[in-house]
């Protein structure tokens, strides 16, 4: 992990620009944020060159997102980088919600054990990209290309041609694939012609980070009408290295430069904190939007992130839900690029991701209209239910500080194996749901994911029987793998794949190897 905020990289000439004809690469890769670091490195790891073009040359400016959920960790595991980052990170699971100065009540995101990575851990995004850049640069299927400028994109039915500036001028690259990581100012989505679908919302928000000692628990807290804020909203959560992040909700027609100053920042929060005992590190004031692209997969263009879909930082649905676009699209562009599955497995891509897309949309604008009602029909409604919240259970249901990030369960997805009849469990489309496992070799479920194919799951079958090269088999012992048996509710004779991405892909009592062949061709786009 990198020990400051800042990080230049330096600029260096590639071969492709002394090249007299435009090179030619499997995959560009536009934007060396989180995202498109995420999606480099796990397609290198599927043996997949890729060039990682960025127009900066740094990051560490403002700490921006800063809550990496559970399954994003999972992720991040999977590529090597998780150990640190929780190491370095504020590990937390534990939420309040405040009514004025009364406690509404507390949640616990993951109240059973057994689990290899925390529910949250709240990491400022320069620690997150420095150590996906620095695990990029390492990489040597990973050509990372800063200070490399997208200018033009000339689509063609086999791909594309990018013009790229650069500090010494122009040069043009093809590609068979190209996967726009660029931001919610995606160029690569301008130079196209595409246009956001969605909702702007009119409310501002402060963000500021401080540093400073405090003795407050590392548990997000969230105040409705707070004393110190009255009539707005507030949230607090814990940093590394003694910094708090602090969100304040204003009025909708304030003048975001006059309240992005110091000179007005610091009483706010001198008001708030009972003391002025602390620097600001960062200040921002943001509105936001909740849209996205009508398609994700433009031909050979591919969206993901910021570029693809935006959502109001309530839950933390940013940047966790571009991660995942990340970790759905590297094992499928592979399996296309390798020749393994055709070019329409990207159309799954198209609708799991639009579908996890709508889902964030949709708890994102029902959060913010909760913490800002737009009418005085919604603040009333509001405000009752913060009334009876503290004396009636179905009141606490409807208070919303912002749902917390999930991996979306794909319920109509066309890769997934209906169902024959099942009691409990996990269903087809849905995320899997880590356990220890007795293996030595491989303590945690998780942990078979890294092996990059698809996994079977068995109890009390042979596994080994049942599957071609290619697919990891794990073997259920009762008693050691009693947690594992329990969440995915399996008996003996029963089997579970999970897909490359850990979303389940089909489960089977008494299966035969064609059926469990079947279901890996219709994971793999190949449906028989």
């Amino acid at each position: 992990m990198v020990g400051g905020h800042y990080r230049q990289f330096a600029y260096r000439r590639s071969a492709d620009q002394d090249a007299r004809s435009p090179a030619h690469h499997p995959v560009a890769i536009i934007g060396a944020g989180p995202v498109g670091l995420t999606l480099a490195l796990d397609l290198a790891r599927r043996a997949i060159p890729v060039v990682l073009l960025d127009d900066s040359d740094r990051i560490g400016e403002g700490s921006r997102a800063i809550c990496f959920a559970k399954r994003t960790l999972e992720i991040f595991d999977r590529l090597g980088l998780a150990e640190a980052m929780v190491a370095k990170g504020v590990t937390w699971q534990t939420g309040k919600v405040f009514h004025g100065q009364d406690q509404l009540y507390a949640f616990d995101l993951l109240p059973e054990p057994g689990h290899k990575q925390p529910a949250f851990i709240n990491l400022q995004q320069y620690y997150v990209e420095a150590a996906l850049a620095d695990a990029a640069e390492a990489e040597p299927l990973v050509d990372l290309r800063w200070a490399n400028r997208l200018s033009d994109i000339a689509p063609r039915n086999d791909g594309a041609t990018l013009t790229i500036e650069t500090p010494d001028g122009p040069y043009r690259l093809d590609a068979a694939w190209v996967v726009a990581c660029d931001g919610a100012r995606s160029p690569t989505r301008s130079r196209l012609g595409l246009d956001f679908h969605g909702e702007a919302f009119e409310d501002q928000f402060l963000i500021a980070d401080v540093k400073m000692r405090a003795e407050f628990p590392t548990e997000r807290w969230f105040w409705f009408a707070p004393p110190f804020h009255s009539g707005q909203s507030a949230l607090l959560h814990k940093q590394p290295d003694d910094i708090w992040r602090i969100d304040l909700h204003l009025d909708r027609d304030a003048d975001p430069e006059h309240e992005r100053h110091p000179e007005t920042v610091r009483p706010r929060l001198e008001h708030m904190l009972g003391h002025g005992d602390f620097a600001l590190e960062w200040v921002s004031v943001y509105r936001f939007h909740c849209r996205r692209l009508e398609r994700f997969v433009h031909g050979r263009v591919v969206f993901a992130g910021d570029a693809a879909h935006q959502v109001s930082p309530f839950g933390a649905r940013g940047a966790n839900s571009g991660i995942q676009d990340a970790d759905n699209l590297g094992w499928k562009l592979a399996l296309v690029l390798q020749g393994r599955s055709p070019a329409s497995l990207l159309d799954s891509y198209d609708s799991e991701r639009i579908q996890a897309a709508d889902e964030n949309i949709l708890n994102s604008t029902r959060a913010t209209d909760f913490i800002a009602p737009r009418s005085p029909g919604e603040r009333i409604l509001r405000d009752a239910a913060l009334a009876l919240a503290p004396r009636t259970g179905f009141a606490k249901r409807f208070v919303n500080s912002g749902r917390l990030s999930l991996p979306t369960a794909y319920e109509a997805s066309p890769l997934s194996t209906p169902d024959r009849a099942w009691q409990g469990g996990i269903p087809p489309g849905a995320a899997f749901v880590d356990a220890p496992l007795s293996a030595a070799a491989r303590p945690w479920l998780s942990e078979a994911l890294g092996e990059g194919g698809p996994v079977l799951l068995g109890h009390g079958l042979d596994a080994e029987a049942l599957v071609p090269a290619g697919v990891t088999v794990i073997g259920i012992t009762p008693g050691p793998d009693e947690a594992l048996i329990r969440r995915y509710a399996l008996a003996p004779g029963d089997a579970y794949l999970l897909r490359p991405d850990g979303h389940v892909a089909a489960r089977f009592h008494h299966p035969t190897r064609a059926e469990v062949a079947a279901a890996i061709e219709r994971l793999e786009g190949r449906e028989p």
